[in-house]
């Protein structure tokens, strides 16, 4: 295997701008492992070596371009920030072991905290809604393509969400793993649906061979995740004819209906069908919990995502210069590990105020609110956020802090600092609005309704009459 040349990847990396940014690092990942022209295999190495490369990448792009403007804003957080953070990282741990004597029913809703009564109320009513609502259709086993974090922990958190939701839901839920065979695990789950992304880093870790030769056999639908050249993507027209010979039955997007209808058309008029899963909380893991007194100043719990560099300079470096708080996640080079999704809550319980910020993307078009959103909401911590186009859609105007730039990101900050009351108030609509409309449970099972409308899979007609009802 012949090396890349590291003049020319010094070249690569020095090249400006976010989306740019992320392809040129694609393509050095890729030069790095094979030196190849195709990058259809890229994925297809061990996850070592994909790391290692990584590791290399993100050491030269320390001193070259973007990135070094970027280590500069991370060098200039809050020292005190990154100091505590691993001790705050072990307490929320030591919490989420202890989880099941402290957050009973019992507890949470005699205590005094509104946000936490309120919670477990509506948490209660969610779980007892949607308990083994979709259970009678056992046709639908779902196996759902996840990523590793290191892949991408926007996918990887979703997967592992939306598992959590059809199961909760009574359907037969399985991730097929980044480093999963194929082969066998079609043999021992037996899916009837398959969802994973249009894009060949996801594609070519999956053995299309195999599930030719399952669907010979057994009824298998297969669902690609729409996705847009513009997010660092190959021509449409090309991964198109791709699904055409591989016989894809369907897409699905996580983007809002209105977007799908209006950017998507190209899939559209080619006779697809695109199902709609949204984002939306995970009630199973984001609620609020009781007896933690808010002391920290602010928590982010979200990625170095190079797209958002120019918007964290701009919204968060005064905030997070100027105040100690919790800043965790993948890539940030100040701190040995991040928290797992357990440990969110706790962190949230302890914050005076949660930082939101959102992509370019989001900003510009009604497309989506990110995970994030929903998440805070349901733990009941004031969110301070930016104003992506979709969020008038999905929340009334009192349930967030919204800045529409960042003079007002800053002085809304201080103010959610001075007028805790206020900040509870709007956190209290907002947990009211997201356990109402806006839970992985609802999209999981508005996801069931289309695929059942659709006669995509068998034994909708052998339901019961309520299961039949939630589809009509």
């Amino acid at each position: 295997m012949t090396s890349a040349n590291p003049t020319n990847l010094g070249n690569l990396i020095t090249l400006p701008g976010g989306k740019e940014q992320n392809e040129k690092r694609a393509v050095v990942v890729y030069q790095l492992i094979s030196n190849s022209r195709s990058m259809q295999n890229v994925w297809a190495y061990s996850r070592h070596k994909v790391w290692a490369a990584g590791n290399l990448i993100r050491g030269r792009l320390h001193h070259y371009g973007p990135a070094r403007k970027f280590r500069k804003f991370e060098a200039g957080v809050n020292p005190l920030t990154w100091q505590r953070h691993d001790e705050l990282l072990e307490w929320a741990e030591a919490q989420s072991s202890s989880a099941i004597s402290k957050e009973t029913d019992n507890i949470c809703l005699s205590s005094p905290e509104p946000i936490v009564r309120q919670g477990r109320e509506l948490l209660q009513s969610l779980l007892r809604r949607f308990e083994n609502r979709c259970q009678n259709f056992e046709q639908l086993r779902i196996l759902m393509h996840v990523p590793p974090p290191t892949v991408s922990s926007a996918h990887s958190s979703l997967g592992a969400n939306f598992i959590q939701s059809f199961r909760f839901l009574g359907i037969a839920a399985q991730e097929l793993g980044w480093y999963n065979d194929t082969r066998r695990t079609l043999e021992e789950f037996k899916p009837t649906v398959l969802l994973t992304v249009d894009h060949a880093g996801y594609l070519s870790q999956i053995d299309w061979e195999a599930i030719r030769d399952y669907r010979k056999r057994e009824i298998l639908r297969v669902g690609l995740n729409a996705a847009l050249r513009e997010y660092g993507n190959t021509r449409l027209a090309g991964r198109l004819e791709w699904a055409k010979r591989h016989e894809i039955d369907f897409y699905y997007s996580f983007k809002s209906p209105q977007y799908v209808k209006e950017r998507y058309s190209e899939i559209l008029e080619r006779g697809y069908s695109i199902f709609h899963l949204e984002f939306g909380a995970n009630p199973l893991i984001y609620y609020p919990v009781p007896g933690i007194r808010r002391e920290l100043n602010y928590v982010f719990l979200g990625s170095t995502n190079p797209d958002k560099w120019e918007r964290y300079y701009a919204y968060f470096g005064p905030i997070l210069k100027s105040y100690p708080g919790y800043i965790d996640g993948p890539w940030w080079q100040s701190i040995s590990r991040f928290g797992s999704t357990e440990t969110h809550r706790y962190l949230c319980a302890r914050a005076k105020v949660a930082l939101n910020l959102h992509i370019p993307n989001q900003i510009d078009w009604p497309s989506e609110l990110n995970e994030r959103t929903y998440n805070l909401a349901a733990c009941g911590v004031p969110q301070l956020i930016d104003e992506p186009k979709l969020l008038s859609s999905r929340f009334s105007g009192d349930s967030f802090f919204v800045a529409r730039t960042p003079e007002d990101y800053q002085a809304l900050f201080e103010r959610i600092l001075s007028d805790p009351q206020q900040g509870e108030r709007r956190a209290l609509q907002a947990q009211r609005e997201v356990f109402a409309e806006h839970t992985v449970f609802h999209r999981a099972e508005s996801f069931v309704e289309q695929l059942a409308r659709a006669e995509l899979f068998d034994g909708v007609e052998n339901s019961s009459p309520e299961t039949l009802a939630a589809v009509q």
